[in-house]
Parts: C-alpha cells; sequence; structure tokens
C-alpha cells in the first residue's frame, strides 16, 4: 500500500485508510473477533490509517480498535473524534443528545478515548461537529495544548465549513479536515476542498462508496439490520435507489474495460484527485477490504475520470444524502 501526506505537517499515512465505525455502529455491526481479524488483514496490507469515534457505539468501536491493534501501536496511525454529548443510558443513536465541545468535555472525551484505545498519544483528533455555542477559535486553543501536553499529535476537524477552517487555522494548523465525499455526494467540491488547498490542509472523505450502494451491491433496503441507519436515508428510499442504480448501470463499460469493481472505480475515481485525499472506506468483511485495495493501484484515464462524473453531475442524483436533522449538525 501507497504512503500520502496530510498537511503541510506531512502527517504520513497510508493512502486509503479504514473506517471502523460500520463495525459496531449505525450498519448493524459485526462480531468482535471478525471485526478484529478484518483489522489486522487491513494492517498486514499495509492499510493502517484507522478512523473511529467516541461516538461510535457509543465507545464501543474505541474499544474494538484497542483490542486489535494491542501490540501493533508502531504500525498503526489512529484518528478518533469528540464533539457529541453522549447519555449515560440508550442504544446507539439514541445516546446522542447534541453537540458539547466545552473545553471539559474535549479533555474528558480525550482521556475516555486514550483508555479506551489503550494508547498514550492520539495520532489524529477531529472536532467531529463544529458546536455553535463554543468559539472555533476557543476549541482549537484546548486542541492544540493537548499536542503541546503529548496526547495528540495532529489536529482535525469534521464536516466543517471553510470560513471555519480558516479561522481554525490562525489558531494553530489543521491537518486533516473530514468530510463526505464520493460520487454521489460531491459537495465538498465547491468550498470545503478549495479552502484546505489553499491553507495546505489534507483531506479524508468518509462514506467514499455512498455508504456501501457504490459498490452495486445495495438494491433493497430490507437486507440492512434494524438499527441500521440508512433505512431512514432519504437516497435509500426505493424510488431514489432504483433511479441511482440506473446511474451506477452506465459505469458497466468503464469497469470492463478495467477490469475492476464498481467499488475499486469509485474509489480510484477519489484518488486520482490530488495525493491530499486520503478515503476512508468501511469494511466489515475481508473480501470488501481487499476488494477496496485494489483500487489505490487503479489509474483511470482522464477521459474515463470526465465520464464517470458526467454520469455522476449533483443533479443526476436522487435523494438528500441526509434527514434534517443531521444537515443541522453540519457547519454552513
Amino acid at each position: 500500500m501507497k504512503k500520502r501526506y496530510l498537511g503541510k505537517d506531512k502527517f504520513s499515512v497510508s493512502a486509503l485508510g479504514l473506517g471502523c465505525m460500520g463495525m459496531s455502529f449505525a450498519y448493524g455491526g459485526a462480531e468482535e473477533s471478525l471485526a478484529i481479524k478484518t483489522i489486522h488483514t487491513a494492517i498486514d496490507m499495509g492499510i493502517t490509517f484507522l478512523d473511529t469515534a467516541e461516538v461510535y457505539g457509543p465507545f464501543e468501536n474505541e474499544i474494538l480498535v484497542g483490542k486489535a491493534i494491542k501490540g501493533l501501536r508502531d504500525k498503526v496511525q489512529v484518528a478518533t473524534k469528540f464533539g457529541f454529548r453522549i447519555l449515560p443510558t440508550g442504544n446507539g443513536l439514541e445516546r446522542m443528545a447534541g453537540v458539547d465541545s466545552r473545553p471539559e468535555h474535549i479533555r474528558e472525551a480525550v482521556e475516555g478515548s486514550l483508555k479506551r484505545l489503550n494508547i498514550d498519544t492520539i495520532d489524529l483528533l477531529y472536532q467531529h461537529r463544529v458546536d455553535p455555542s463554543v468559539p472555533i477559535e476557543d476549541v482549537v486553543g484546548i486542541m492544540s495544548s493537548l499536542i503541546r501536553e503529548g496526547k495528540v499529535r495532529h489536529l482535525g476537524l469534521s464536516e466543517v465549513s471553510a470560513d471555519t477552517l480558516r479561522r481554525a487555522s490562525k489558531v494553530h494548523h489543521i491537518t486533516a479536515v473530514q468530510s463526505e465525499y464520493s460520487l454521489w455526494s460531491r459537495e465538498a467540491e465547491k468550498n470545503i476542498l478549495p479552502a484546505c488547498r489553499e491553507l495546505g490542509v489534507g483531506f479524508v472523505p468518509y462514506s467514499p462508496l455512498g455508504r456501501g450502494f457504490l459498490t452495486g451491491k445495495i438494491t433493497d433496503k430490507s437486507d440492512f439490520a434494524s438499527d441500521d441507519f440508512r433505512r431512514n436515508l432519504p437516497r435509500f428510499q426505493q424510488e431514489a435507489m432504483q433511479k441511482n442504480q440506473q446511474l451506477l448501470s452506465k459505469l458497466q463499460f468503464i469497469t470492463e474495460k478495467y477490469q475492476c469493481s464498481l467499488a475499486q472505480l469509485a474509489l480510484a475515481w477519489m484518488m486520482s484527485k490530488k495525493n491530499d485525499i486520503v478515503p476512508i472506506p468501511g469494511a466489515r468483511k475481508i473480501e470488501h477490504l481487499k476488494d477496496n485495495a485494489g483500487a489505490a493501484n487503479l489509474l483511470i484515464s482522464k477521459d474515463d475520470i470526465k465520464a464517470i462524473e458526467t454520469i455522476f453531475m449533483p443533479e443526476n442524483i436522487h435523494g438528500l444524502r441526509y434527514n434534517q436533522g443531521d444537515f443541522d449538525l453540519i457547519d454552513k
């Protein structure tokens, strides 16, 4: 697996990361031993940039990653996130009770993450969602103090606006921004990606396979687990899926040309953009992990890149990526 660098501080990570969220949160989860085996396989393949967060579970995903990397700390780069108020009882998404980036919560969250991950230092710490009640300058000020204390190496922000990123960068260099970005979610191209390049900030797309849809393997939401949050997303309603599947079918001639899967094509398209982009597709099964990894060496011609983008023009996509409640948490 090739390496890429995030930010002006040259944070070295694998060119393709692994989003661990779905192993224990939002998508139905996976049996622990299988999830750990998948993470170990990823590390063996050179996919060493692991992404988690305190809210995934909540807490369970960090514990899982901590178990998986025991004895392998020097081989991996661990990214985690703070930024939600988490209720003491309930299940999964029920425990999320709004954003919280108060200074005392940031410190409490980081101490908890370090303990659950069983590590001394977090390689990349993100604010998960902007808290409008706490100025970003204050948030980054606390985050930068954690660097000085040796608890964090690099700083990141997630789903942040270009304006907020510029304000944050005046306090301390931001190594990476994480936002949703894929063939069917290209909003990042308008403002935040240009701002990242202006400021020397790396870009880490989450859901680069459209929450699994761009693999071509999801045709009916009835296969989702009962607690899979995709069941309620606009793009995973039957009419929207059927129309978006028509777009996927138009990629068949390109996948045949390159003898690749739809997932590999979607990831290779993204990785062709620039070396400052490091996607973190999730994978709960080793077969999917290995398929995704094949994208790192897939080179697509400029003409085919243009053809792919023409098919997946934003105006051709049916359904919004989130419900209104989720959009309300995104910095604008």
